[in-house]
Parts: C-alpha cells; structure tokens; sequence
C-alpha cells in the first residue's frame, strides 16, 4: 500500500483547514467504510486521510426541531439514526430503509454524511433522502450552502461537492405521507441492489393523493426523480390501472444502466413490476396506521 498522512483533527475548523479544492489525493474519513473498500481494491491511492471522528458530539447529534424538522449531522452513525425515537416516529420510511443498509457492524460506524457525499448509486440513502425532500447542508472554510438532496448526486460515484467541503448537515421536514423503501437485491437482502424505490405519499385521501415522490436508485446512474410516474400517480390516482400505467411512464423515463447487478432490460422489468409494489406497500402501511 502507498504511503499516506492519516491526519485527526479535533474540530471542524481544523479538518476543514486539512482539504484542498486542488489536491484529489486529499480525502475526508467518516467512518470508513467506502474509502477502506475502494483502497483495498486499488481505486483510491490517498496522499492524506482527514478523520472526521473527533470533530464534535455536535455535529453527529439526531434531533427533532419544534418545528417538526428533523437535524442529523453528518457525522451521525446510520444506526444511531434507524434507532433515534424521532426518527422512528416522524420518519418511519427512513428507518424502514435503514434496517436495509448492508448490516449491522457497517451501519455501527458508517455516517450518513460519508454515505451520501460517496454518491456509489447503489446506495439506498441518496433516494431516499431525496423522496422525503432533505436539504443536505455543505460547509467549506468559506462558508455553507444548502443542497437539495434530489440535487446532490450528479453521477457515479459524483457529486456537486468540492474536494474542500463536507456535509455537516441534513435537514428533514416532516414526512407529508405514507412511505416505503423496496430494494430488490439479486443475493442476500443486504447486497447492493439491483433496484431500489424510495416511495412518499402526501395528501393521501383515499384513492387519490396530492403529490407523490417517487425516486429510482441503483438502477441508473444516480437517483433519478420518476417525474412522469408521479404525475400520473397525482392525477389519476392508486388503482390497478393508474399504477400499470405509472410503472410504464418510469420504464419509458428512468436512464437504466446495466452492470453485475443486471442488464438494462432486467432493470426494465423490475421496475415495472416494481413500482407498483412500491406504491401499494406504502399505501397499506397508511391503512395500517390508520
């Protein structure tokens, strides 16, 4: 293995003070999940590690807002979200999904922030993230600015973030409906997948709803916003026929790209099975709610 700094800052000042926008062999370490995997295979050739691990309490803190926001740092651990009270409570569909993320002692140390900034598509966070409409905060020593989750990831393994910046923050509004996450994997339930559907409801009134948010992962090259499926799910509602004809737009929009996971005519299949599926599960976990 190359020979590389391995820095531990004590604050975010400091870490942030260790980047450079100039310099690709610099990379921030949240839990380390991904940058370990991607060394070992020979992807990632570091010049410096920045740990982010004693940077702040507050900055893995999970908590709700009276406003009914939920805040999650970036450094905060995927299982300590999946078992916050809150989370469970107000954001059913993201602790639904979390239970899902690869297993146990990854989700013990993986952080969200490092999940979404890695942008590998077969995440299960980044769609979901921008079904429930999160605005992801992004700092750099010059200031932050805040990204819409749906926004984030512009491509594999890409993002809009600069090599200087790290998401500090994410902010989720309220649940506006009845969720579910399907993720169809083609081995054990916690592979990479080969199709994941982040599905939200809101306004849900019988057959009908207000607005739904629909979004396809792993199966294209980033999370993809199936703007045609929702439109036909807002105006023509959740029965049989409406959501045939939803799954249909998303096979006609959806960008499906092929890999080990399976070929884009696979894909295309599954997701119009799929979708449907989606949809009815998150309906019934309203009714069972009810």
């Amino acid at each position: 293995m190359t020979p590389f700094e391995f820095l531990l800052p004590y604050s975010l000042e400091e870490a942030l003070s260790l980047l450079d926008l100039e310099d690709p062999g610099i990379r921030p370490v949240g839990g380390g999940t991904a940058v370990m995997l991607m060394m070992k295979a020979g992807v990632l050739l570091p010049t410096r590690l920045v740990s982010l691990q004693r940077i702040g309490e507050r900055h893995a803190r999970v908590e709700r807002q009276v406003d009914g926001t939920l805040v999650i740092g970036g450094m905060a651990r995927l299982a300590d979200i999946e078992a916050h009270p809150s989370v469970r409570e107000g954001w059913p569909l993201l602790a639904q999904a979390l239970r899902g993320v690869a297993n146990p002692r990854v989700r013990a140390v993986a952080t969200i922030g490092g999940n979404l900034s890695h942008a590998d598509p077969h995440m299960d966070m980044p769609p979901v993230m921008a079904a429930l409409g999160a605005q992801v905060v992004v700092t750099s020593a010059n200031g932050s600015r805040t990204v819409g989750a749906d926004a984030l990831c512009t491509g594999y393994y890409e993002t809009v973030l600069r090599r200087d910046e790290l998401i500090t923050e994410l902010r989720v509004p309220p649940q506006a409906g009845p969720g579910y996450y399907l993720k169809l994997t083609t081995r054990a339930a916690h592979d990479w997948p080969a199709l994941g559907l982040a599905v939200v409801l809101g306004g849900m009134q019988g057959d009908r709803v207000a607005h739904a948010s629909l979004l396809t992962g792993a199966a294209t090259d980033s999370p993809t916003r199936l703007r045609q499926a929702e439109a036909v799910v807002q105006q023509r509602g959740l029965g049989e026929a409406a959501l045939r004809e939803a799954a249909d737009a998303a096979v006609a929009e959806a960008p499906l790209v092929g890999d080990a996971h399976g070929s884009v005519a696979y894909k295309r299949q599954l997701l119009r099975v799929s979708l449907p599926r989606a949809i009815q599960n998150a309906v019934n976990r309203n009714r069972s709610h009810a």
